[in-house]
C-alpha cells in the first residue's frame, strides 16, 4: 500500500527513533522504508540513553540512530508521516503544506491518542511512552 513512512517528534532522540525502530521490527519482510526526523531536531545526537535502555529491554536496538531535522525533501519522499502530538501535526502542515493529507497522529488508531514527551523524565515515563508507541505501531501495521 505505502512504500515509506516518516516518524516525527520534536528532538528526534526519544519518541520518533523508538517508533521508527519498533515499526521497522513490526514491518519486517514488507517493502516499506521507515525513518524518523524532528521538528526541532538535536541533529547528529544519538537516541536518548533511557530510550535506548527501554527499547533494548523489549528487544529493539536504537544503535546507530542520529537525530536529524525534517526537511521539505523528507516530506516529499515519504508516503505517510506519523507525528506524536496534535501540535506536531499542525506545525508540520503549516511549514510544509504538501504534508497535508498524508500526516497523521501515531496514536490515530488508539482514539487519536497523543504520545507525551518523556525527555528528562523517569524510567517509568519512558516505559509508559514505549508501551504507547508499541501499541500505536501495532495498530498501524494493518494499514501499512
Amino acid at each position: 500500500m505505502f512504500d515509506s513512512v516518516l516518524v516525527v517528534c520534536a528532538g528526534n532522540i526519544c519518541r520518533s527513533p523508538t517508533a521508527e525502530y519498533v515499526l521497522k521490527h513490526k514491518l519486517a519482510g514488507k517493502s516499506i522504508t521507515v525513518s524518523s526526523a524532528g521538528l526541532t531536531a538535536l541533529e547528529g545526537k544519538p537516541a536518548d540513553g533511557m530510550a535506548q535502555r527501554i527499547a533494548q529491554g523489549h528487544g529493539i536496538s536504537l544503535d546507530g540512530h542520529e537525530g536529524r531535522q525534517i526537511t521539505s525533501s523528507l516530506v516529499a519522499q515519504n508516503a505517510v508521516i506519523l507525528v506524536m502530538e496534535s501540535r506536531h501535526l499542525s506545525d508540520l502542515c503549516a511549514r510544509y503544506p504538501q504534508a497535508r493529507g498524508k500526516t497523521f497522529l501515531l496514536g490515530k488508531w488508539l482514539g487519536d491518542k497523543e504520545i507525551p514527551d518523556p525527555y528528562k523524565q523517569s524510567q517509568e515515563a519512558f516505559e509508559h511512552v514505549y508501551q504507547l508507541i508499541d501499541s500505536a505501531c501495532s495498530a498501524w501495521q494493518k494499514y501499512l
